[in-house]
């Protein structure tokens, strides 16, 4: 089961493991991780679950589709490694994953 590193503001980082098929945001919804809100459940509605992705995974993800580049462009400080984590799908090849939550969400 991959291992997924979610780190706050203040670099306070919690990794748990999250079910091959699940999005990042859903292994977050699980364990209780502060500062993925999820308001929109998922539905890349609302960008609550913005996060910022480390550098060296973002070559390992799939491109964001135009729908979520316009979300994030609506979140709350976008950079350019800003991903909606609802749109991240956990894989054996995402073992490792850090991302880090944004200073507030929108």
């Amino acid at each position: 089961m991959p291992k997924i590193t979610y780190k706050d503001k203040e670099g306070a980082s919690r990794t748990i493991d999250v079910d091959n098929g699940l999005s990042v945001m859903e292994g977050a919804i699980q364990k209780n991780i502060p500062g993925i809100d999820a308001d929109c459940g998922g539905s890349m509605a609302c960008a609550t679950c913005h996060v910022y992705v480390e550098q060296k995974w973002l070559d390992k993800l799939p491109k964001a589709e135009d729908a979520e580049v316009d979300m994030i462009d609506m979140a709350y400080e976008p950079k350019k490694n800003s991903r909606l984590s609802c749109q991240i799908i956990v894989s054996d090849e995402l073992d490792g994953l850090i991302v880090t939550t944004p200073s507030k969400q929108s």
